[in-house]
């Protein structure tokens, strides 16, 4: 009896402990079950960003590696060049008035039995062809010499000197000449060792290192008042593209901003890349519509306020396409919505819709995309839930290139301004002092908005220096109101 009672006892503590330790081990399993699954959250993620290209991501195409995909052409598209058919395209000829010189060259042998020709054109003689020549004139800088004259004053004895000519000042380079060398290394983004070789190959023009970082300075105080009128302008329009990207001040991380409008485009560079500087850009009394990519700077921007960039929108589906698993279907249906949406805008900006039939078309697919982003919140994908979330949250912003005139789908107006900066930055290494950033931000800003308004930039730049030797109002970028 006693020992079926201690046979009971410890058959009792024999499955405690046989209970305990099947806890313990459903604990370790559960942990590894954890670790293993964020493991694999870690893996996914570290084979997205290894996969990242221009294609799926804010990265540009330059850096894509070798080997890299691209797209290639749906099958039945045309060839580059030439199509069989089309119509050909020549060199248009200069107009009379822009004719310095006409030469006529007369036959004075028929070219078959070697008769003598008439010198005067007969009424059975065919017209005259013409065939134009284009050529640059044998290029020398225009030297002139002030002799500043001084007379003594027969009464009271001062001398008195002659000044020279307000147009002249103090400067030893003419207005042009100093715009040509704003415009080399500003706008073309010459080094300044070049721009002094290649101002004496052409011109045999003779300037030091020195005199060229002079005049870019002349010209870039020149422009101050032209940028400040822009740039308040820029702050009165109703719609504006804004973006940003990397630069370089000396030794220390700077962000290169833009803004964009329908005609004018300012550049600023900032040593922060935040909101406080978007701020600033677009002014405190802005109230228009600002277009952009989803960067956090401007989240202070009310939501009908703003217009997100649908080509962001499509590398960030691409990269739930590549990213693979459970993401990969929601960015497949994402991508066909966006295809739609393009289509709709491309037929809308060839003339074949009206906004009215956009908006009613475009319906629709503003109904799939909403499915597609709800159903992505709800999913185990934590990267698709967090993009579909974001996008929900922004769901007015992306469509109001649908809603609001002027407002494009895209934010490339931005993003093509910043391609000549990017280009600058890589050759020069960006700016080293406040002056170089001065002379950066304002050489881009009045050639971004000469090239937007169909201005030559050179007349431009020679009016400005004039301007300011004379004291005078300078040229300005804004175009008045019909």
């Amino acid at each position: 009896m006693e020992r079926a009672a201690l046979l009971a006892v410890d058959r009792e503590a024999l499955v405690e402990v046989l209970l305990r330790e099947r806890e313990q081990h459903r604990a370790v399993v559960a942990a590894l079950e954890a670790q293993v699954a964020a493991l694999q959250a870690q893996v996914a993620d570290l084979r997205a960003r290894l996969g990242q290209d221009s294609s799926n991501s804010s990265r540009p195409p330059s850096s894509d590696p070798p080997g890299t995909p691209r797209p290639e052409a749906a099958p039945g598209t045309r060839r580059p060049g030439g199509q069989p058919g089309h119509a050909g395209h020549h060199r248009a000829l200069l107009p009379p008035e822009r004719v310095d010189q006409v030469i006529t060259l007369r036959p004075e042998w028929c070219a078959d039995c070697g008769a003598p020709l008439a010198a005067e054109a007969g009424p059975d003689d065919p017209a005259e062809e013409r065939h134009q020549v284009v050529e640059l004139p044998a290029l020398a800088v225009v030297a002139a010499e002030y002799r500043l004259a001084a007379r003594r004053c027969g009464a009271c004895g001062r001398v008195t000197r002659a000044g020279a000519p307000a147009e002249v000042g103090a400067s030893s380079f003419g207005p042009r000449l100093q715009a040509v060398v704003a415009l080399l290394s500003g706008r073309y983004r010459v080094s300044r060792r070049e721009v002094v070789q290649l101002l004496a190959d052409l011109w045999g023009a003779e300037l030091s290192l020195g005199s060229v970082a002079a005049l870019e300075q002349a010209t870039s105080a020149a422009l101050g008042p032209v940028v400040a009128e822009a740039r308040a302008a820029a702050q009165r329009e109703r719609v504006a593209n804004l973006d940003e990207t990397g630069w370089r001040e000396g030794r220390r991380r700077a962000w290169l901003w833009t803004m964009v409008t329908a005609t004018l485009t300012v550049f600023q560079i900032a040593p922060r890349r935040a909101g406080e500087v978007a701020k600033a850009l677009l002014g405190p009394a802005w109230r228009g519509i600002v277009g952009s990519d989803r960067f956090s700077g401007y989240a202070w921007l009310p939501v009908c306020w703003r217009a997100v960039c649908w080509a962001h929108l499509k590398r960030d589906f691409q990269a739930l396409v590549d990213r693979g698993g459970a993401a990969a279907p929601i960015g497949t249906a994402a991508l066909a919505v966006e295809r739609e949406v393009f289509e709709l805008w491309h037929r809308f900006k060839r003339g074949q819709l009206d906004r009215r039939t956009l908006q009613r078309e475009i319906e629709p697919h503003q109904t799939a995309l909403w499915r597609v982003l709800e159903a992505g919140t709800n999913g185990q994908e934590t990267k698709a839930a967090g993009l579909c979330w974001k996008l929900l949250d922004l769901w007015p912003a992306l469509w109001t290139f649908v809603r609001v005139e002027g407002v494009e789908p895209t934010n490339n107006a931005a993003e093509q301004a910043l391609r000549p900066a990017v280009l600058w930055r890589k050759g020069s290494f960006g700016t080293h002092t406040a002056a170089g950033r001065r002379f950066a931000e304002r050489l881009l800003t009045v050639a971004a908005s000469c090239r937007q308004q169909q201005r030559n930039l050179l007349e431009f730049l020679v009016q400005a220096n004039q301007a300011a030797r004379l004291d005078a109002m300078p040229p300005s970028l804004v175009i008045a109101a019909d």
